[in-house]
């Protein structure tokens, strides 16, 4: 329960403020139901247990609260009664298609219906009611409130931070370091001591995950750099001179490191003998790049002698002489069975 009170009190405070901003002004006192954000306990015939975050917020605005009575829902009707009429006007016959369509939908249906209809116990539309109050509120306070929750949490190892089902990057630098999380209704704020670490849009969405672009450039750069220093260490084991050849890429300003990378993958497709040979070629004609090593590595080496058997009954062997009056014979004309289907077909 005490965690969702504190997931819930930032946007149950927000959308105070929202309504004093809206009216322009505070009221003299706010009569609140007893959940959790607001009444921590009340006992019939004690004084109830306020929760102190929405008691700092009520001071804070100079408003007293006024909880209500348990199970005396009379006392605040008009409230209850609206509560069951406010999504009429946004939601009938619509299709909310996400959660970003509904305050639109909203500003609509009390511009359109909400404010101009005529209430039936006061027999008057609301923006007709309002005039006379609208001089009774009382001004908003220059500073706001600081609505946000802060708690500590420990940045993980995958440098994912889960809050509320979402999952939030971190900067890869600080994962596992002890981090203040500061929770506000519309971001995330992560801060090592006055420094602040990391800035995310809240989702309210359901099993996201919210990355920052630069939050995992350190650690790919790392493990770039470790697989370039592997690759580096395979190229220099191909042959003795192939230290020199990276030098002479580097003077060449060749682009070293695309180089090497592509011998090295030479070294899967030929064999390694060859790959060396096509190196030690390159000293030869100063041709020092990746295209001329694969043109060396593909040249097959020049033909020998075809070396012949000593099996002596494989080397006597004696062949009749071919029979070549099949080709001095003389034609034979065809059969007169082959000559009628000839012409019938």
């Amino acid at each position: 329960m005490e965690g969702t009170v504190a997931q819930t009190m930032a946007p149950f405070l927000a959308c105070h403020q929202h309504a004093f901003a809206f009216f322009g002004g505070i009221p003299h006192t706010i009569m609140v139901d007893n959940l959790p954000s607001a009444v921590l306990q009340r006992a019939v015939g004690d004084a109830p247990v306020l929760n102190p975050t929405y008691l700092d917020c009520a001071t804070h605005h100079g408003c007293p609260m006024a909880p209500c009575h348990v199970g005396k829902g009379q006392e605040k009707g008009r409230v209850e009664n609206g509560a069951g009429y406010v999504p009429k006007p946004c939601r009938a016959g619509r299709a909310m298609p996400d959660f970003s369509a509904l305050n639109p939908a909203a500003r609509h249906g009390r511009a359109t219906v909400a404010n101009g209809r005529r209430h039936g116990a006061t027999r008057a539309p609301p923006t007709v009611l309002w005039q006379p109050e609208r001089p009774s509120v009382r001004p908003i306070p220059r500073l706001p409130f600081d609505i946000a929750t802060v708690s500590q949490v420990r940045a993980p190892r995958p440098v994912r931070l889960t809050v509320e089902t979402h999952r939030y990057s971190v900067p890869a630098p600080y994962a596992g370091h002890a981090l203040t999380l500061k929770t506000s209704p519309d971001r995330l704020c992560l801060s090592l001591g006055d420094q602040l670490m990391a800035r995310h849009a809240r989702r309210y969405d359901r099993h996201t995950d919210v990355e920052a672009p630069e939050h995992p450039k350190p650690l790919l750069e790392q493990r770039t750099k470790a697989r370039d220093h592997k690759v580096f260490r395979r190229f220099l084991a191909l042959s003795p001179p192939a230290e020199a050849y990276d030098l002479q890429l580097e003077e060449r300003r060749l682009n070293p490191h695309h180089h090497v990378r592509n011998i090295v993958a030479l070294s899967d497709l030929y064999a390694p003998e060859a790959v060396a040979r096509a190196m030690a070629d390159a000293f030869v004609y100063e041709a020092f790049s990746s295209a001329y090593a694969e043109q060396r590595a593909r040249c097959t080496p020049e033909a020998s002698a075809l070396p012949l058997t000593r099996r002596g009954d494989l080397l006597d062997v004696n062949r009749a002489p071919p029979a070549l009056s099949l080709y001095y014979a003389p034609p034979q004309p065809p059969s007169p069975a082959t000559e009628e289907r000839y012409h019938h077909g």
